[in-house]
């Protein structure tokens, strides 16, 4: 049997987690199901803002392949939004330097990337985009089919429209540069994008961690993942 490539997925720091003493570095059950569903071979690694944290070149070798994760909102700060909206939740300095170091080199020296909802957001940043700090009206716990348009085969899915389990308030506002959308949802909001990079690189607003085990599509974009972690 061949060996499962190893993606690395940047962990969220919890402030509480029920078979811990302590505060937490965690990766989100579901998505690592998913991820080991799809052929792979999830690791959460640890978010730090030092030189040998930051130094994804040691980092990720041995690794086929980057999960950029969902999570809470980057500060404002980084796309010259409003830090003080009452909205945004879950910030953590560190996590930001952390997932916008690892997203710009993975983009600029080709790791595959898959970019997750937060992670597409991350993406979007590095790349000189800006974000809606908050949606007019959010898409927390939103279930709706959206088309997949042209362009949008990288992700894998084959499918023209797919069913979709969001949940976030915010969304890209300015694109980034070598972002091409190729789905939006009805309301505009920019729902998957193929990214300009030496390396595959796609992002989703969606969570296909959220439905993988009853709908195809959504693993056949993680397999499309993995099969380029193994090709690397």
């Amino acid at each position: 049997m061949a060996a499962r490539p190893r993606i690395a997925i940047l962990g969220r720091f919890t402030e509480s987690a029920s078979a811990l003493r302590y505060r937490g570095v965690i990766s989100a059950r579901a998505l690592l199901d998913a991820v080991w569903a799809a052929g792979g071979d999830p690791v959460t690694l640890l978010p730090g803002d030092d030189p040998e944290a930051l130094d994804w070149s040691a980092r990720l070798a041995g690794f086929g392949a980057v999960l950029l994760a969902g999570g809470g909102d980057i500060d404002p700060r980084h796309y010259g939004g409003d830090h003080q909206h009452h909205s945004v939740y879950d910030v953590d300095q560190v996590q930001d330097t952390a997932d916008l170091s690892l997203a710009s080199y993975c983009l600029t020296w080709g790791m595959p990337t898959l970019a997750v909802c937060r992670g597409m957001h991350i993406v979007n940043v590095v790349r000189g985009g800006s974000l809606i700090v908050d949606m007019p009206k959010n898409h927390r716990n939103v279930v709706q089919e959206i088309r997949l348009g042209e362009g949008s085969a990288p992700l894998g899915i084959g499918d023209d429209r797919v069913t979709i389990s969001c949940y976030h308030h915010q969304a890209i506002d300015r694109l980034g540069a070598g972002m091409k959308v190729v789905s939006r949802s009805d309301d505009g909001t920019v729902e998957a994008v193929v990214i300009d990079a030496p390396a595959w690189a796609v992002g989703v607003q969606w969570h296909p961690e959220d439905t993988w085990s009853t709908d195809p599509a959504q693993v056949r974009l993680l397999r499309t993942l993995v099969e380029h972690a193994r090709g690397r």
